[in-house]
């Protein structure tokens, strides 16, 4: 009947879609949850159930780089072949806007997490804060967060940190900090842009920057505005928004963004440890 041919229709539309495009992570989910509540829509337009069905093709989507549960903004997703494409994701540069604030600590770093530690700050100006800034800009070291998706053993560190096990800190490594700047000051908040390379934790440079003041901070607030070459602004889709065709549109608007086109082979990424996810 012709609803069965207009829903075989959209599943031929939806399993030849093939690339990279964006769209918005909201707070709260994982990024993990937001790719599955994707798929789960795209599946569902399409009227493909996923058990057993004959049609059991199986739809190949991953993101390029974890945003925290708590924060917000661009999440590059891949799609058939774009799957492929993801490790030049991780490994690219990315820019943030963080709200940070002065005298708490947690053990998540960020707002989620238990208060771990509480100081002054009332002795901190901005000109103190600014000069801080220049420290970490550049190439620098940086202590991952125990609260992390990076694994040990094959599991997370932010799974065996929940699970009360006793995580030993990853050594420092080297990050790339592109530039740094202070947005707003107004104690004890502090809102910074950063852009950064891969690999980068923006938690760990706001409890660092702390540190260095003499104080304590952690992230209140994180949105990526930027990854490779996409926007939050121009190419993240909202919710409302992913449906086969909006993210057909999206990936032939996002085709021409990328270096060398969809013959692009896969870039190591400069940390191994850090796979393109794939679900």
């Amino acid at each position: 009947e012709a609803g069965g041919t207009a829903l075989g229709r959209a599943a031929d539309k939806l399993f030849s879609l093939s690339g990279l495009f964006a769209v918005r992570k909201p707070k709260g989910p994982t990024s993990a949850a937001v790719l599955n509540l994707l798929k789960e829509r795209l599946l569902a337009e399409a009227g493909v159930q996923t058990n057993g069905n004959k049609r059991n093709q199986v739809l190949k989507i991953g993101h390029g780089g974890t945003l925290d549960s708590a924060a917000t903004g661009v999440l590059v997703v891949g799609i058939g072949k774009g799957t492929k494409m993801l490790g030049t994701m991780l490994a690219g540069s990315k820019k943030y806007t963080a709200v940070g604030m002065l005298g708490k600590a947690t053990d998540t770093l960020d707002a989620t997490g238990k208060v771990t530690e509480e100081k002054p700050y009332d002795q901190v100006t901005k000109g103190d804060l600014e000069n801080v800034l220049q420290k970490f800009t550049g190439d620098i070291m940086q202590v991952p967060p125990l609260y992390s998706a990076l694994k040990k053993d094959g599991e997370r560190l932010s799974t065996l940190m929940k699970r009360g096990e006793a995580v030993e800190a990853k050594p420092a490594r080297p990050v790339r900090v592109y530039s740094l700047s202070l947005q707003h000051f107004q104690p004890p908040l502090f809102t910074l842009d950063v852009e950064c390379g891969g690999g980068f934790y923006v938690r760990s440079l706001v409890n660092d920057i702390g540190k260095e003041l003499s104080t304590c901070a952690t992230v209140q607030e994180l949105t990526r505005t930027k990854q490779g070459p996409f926007t939050l602004e121009e190419h993240a889709l909202h919710e409302d928004k992913w449906t086969i065709d909006e993210i057909a549109r999206s990936l032939e608007h996002c085709t021409a963004l990328l270096p060398g086109g969809p013959a692009r082979k896969k870039l190591k990424t400069e940390h191994p440890g850090e796979t393109a996810v794939i679900c």
